[in-house]
């Protein structure tokens, strides 16, 4: 840890210089933000942006207009309005930032991750943001709320057709996370303060307060420690807006403290009962702090090469206790006593790699990360299977008409978050669960790392034509619903039949049309044993079909850039 706070010390002495346009892109822009990761793979883009600390700044992208990445896109203004200001002294300078409204549908029951302020819900549902940014000085302020509104639709939850057995074992297993199977029974709205902030800037790092969603690591459908699937929450922030050159390479990083809440809904009915006892253990009515921080290298001799790792831990605020809770980075890992209460710390930790082959115009990348991270090196690499999870992808473009820049994109991702050893699995523990902070590493109600959540496993191909902005791409993906439940659930009997399992087919893509940026994309979802559920009538052969359901996903979106 000396080495750390050595490096840190020495970057901040190094980032003083001149000022610099401290405006971010939102994680997840439509369209824009992969837009600037293919433009990197293409070699036309600063390859020594790591991608693995988001959002991203227009200090970094060396960009005049952040929300207009392509050169040869011809700027229009369909409204016939002022998209930036600045006042009569010049010392003040400000615009508009894009208005967007998103949509969603599901037909039969909640599915998809990544969506920021959307929640898990079966029917439309809509998020509508849009705002304001200034900057006086090393001063700036962002403000972009965001609208959530839901329908919220009923449809079967698990307890419909279970085993009383199977039902408590499900609660046992999501009493020590904060995931509802339905934000309640009406209609949901909720207003955010979405991707905002208020930040101090200076050369190549900034310090302040945000919303915003953050995205750590090098993945793109999954992110082991922090990702957009859930809403943005308060935090305290110091990062870099640019990578800070050395003599020994580059660096990026951020330095967070946070309040996460809880969503107020509990994972069933909260009256069910088993042999006379309550199933349903209701959470601590108290926030959590969460201090996190991601820190990336870049080494000066290998080129395209990006190193990093990742840490968080979060405890009710009623437990803090010291400076050592508040910021634990900087102080030596204390040893835990299995006689201690068990309201200590809820942390994780990952290790991630990204290369990047500009020449092939290709990347690979990769994440390794530890549930309940211990601190004892030792430990982690006798049992390197415990409590792991990793996340591997690769992407490649492939010229397809030079002459108007056309390309094939072709992205393959695999994320495992199921365990692999069996007392782990027995003792109903699973990723981003947690017996003593029991709302798990959640914010109002929805994972903060991988949107698969705990115990699942997805394996993604995508393959997209792409111009510019442009993209038209179909996406291949199989999805297996929390594994270290299935297995928990159904140890008695060895059922191996009853994994839940979805297969899905998808059409999507980005169109930019002057001002305008339309997005879209339909999906259909066979989900294989829903809810884990399999019937087996008296005389029927061992292997029947379970419980099947069609889902059929429809996303579309409109965004206009002032």
């Amino acid at each position: 840890m000396r080495i750390l706070r050595t490096i840190v010390c020495y970057l901040g002495l190094l980032s003083f210089g001149y000022k610099v346009k401290a405006q971010s892109l939102p994680v997840g822009s439509v369209g824009v933000e992969d837009y600037y990761r293919r433009a990197q793979l293409l070699g036309v883009l600063d390859s020594n942006i790591s991608f693995t600390v988001r959002p991203l700044f227009k200090a970094g992208l060396k960009v005049k207009d952040i929300q207009y990445p392509d050169l040869k896109e011809v700027r229009y203004n369909l409204l016939n309005t002022e998209s930036a200001f600045r006042s009569n002294d010049g010392k003040i300078n400000g615009l508009i930032l894009p208005l967007s409204m998103q949509t969603q549908f599901n037909s039969h029951h909640p599915y998809g991750w990544n969506d920021g302020a959307m929640i898990p819900a079966k029917g439309f549902q809509t998020v509508i943001s849009g705002g304001l940014f200034a900057e006086y000085g090393p001063l700036s302020i962002q403000f972009k709320p965001e609208l959530a509104i839901a329908g919220n639709s009923a449809f079967d939850t698990f307890d419909k057709d279970h085993y009383d057995i199977i039902v408590a074992r499900y609660y046992d297993f999501y009493n020590n996370i904060d995931l509802p199977a339905r934000f309640g029974n009406q209609e949901y709205s909720h207003a955010y303060w979405g991707q905002s902030s208020i930040r101090l800037n200076y050369s190549s790092l900034s310090v302040g307060l945000s919303t915003e969603n953050l995205w750590w690591g090098p993945g793109m459908r999954n992110s082991l420690l922090m990702s957009n699937t859930a809403p943005g929450f308060k935090h305290l922030t110091l990062n870099t807006v640019k990578p800070i050159k050395t003599p020994i390479g580059s660096f990026e990083g951020q330095l967070i403290a946070g309040r996460l809440e809880g969503s107020g809904f509990g994972p069933l009915e909260p009256n069910r009962q088993y042999f006379y006892s309550d199933l349903y253990l209701p959470k601590p009515d108290d926030w959590r702090y969460l201090s996190g921080i991601v820190f990336t290298y870049q080494p000066k001799w290998v080129s395209g090469l990006f190193l990093g790792f990742t840490q968080t831990r979060q405890m009710y605020s009623k437990d803090l206790n010291g400076f050592s809770d508040y910021l634990p980075f900087f102080l030596p890992v204390k040893a835990v006593n299995a006689d201690q209460p068990i309201n200590k710390p809820d942390e994780r930790n990952s290790i991630f790699m990204r290369w990047l082959w500009p020449a092939e115009h290709a990347e690979v990348y990769f994440e390794f990360g530890r549930n309940n991270f211990s601190g004892d090196f030792r430990n982690n690499l006798l049992e390197p299977n415990t409590s792991r999870a990793y996340i591997f992808g690769l992407r490649k473009m492939l010229p397809f008409n030079r002459r108007t820049d056309e390309n094939i994109l072709i992205g393959v991702e695999v994320t495992q978050l199921a365990e692999t050893l069996v007392d782990k699995v027995l003792s109903a523990s699973g990723w981003y669960t947690s017996p003593g902070v029991r709302h798990g590493y959640t914010n109002r109600g929805e994972v903060l790392g991988a949107g698969i959540g705990p115990g699942g496993n997805l394996q993604s191909l995508d393959v997209s034509w792409v111009r510019g902005i442009k993209r038209l791409g179909l996406q291949i993906e199989r999805y297996v619903h929390n594994d270290d439940f299935y297995y928990y659930a159904y140890q008695d009997t060895k059922d191996f039949r009853r994994h839940w399992t979805d297969l899905s087919i998808g059409a999507s893509g980005e169109w930019n049309y002057k001002n305008l940026i339309f997005n879209a994309k339909l999906q259909y979802i066979k989900s294989l044993n829903y809810q884990w559920y399999l019937l087996q009538q008296p005389g029927e052969p061992y292997m029947v079909n379970g419980k099947d359901a069609n889902n059929l996903q429809i996303q579309a979106g409109a965004t206009y850039r002032f």
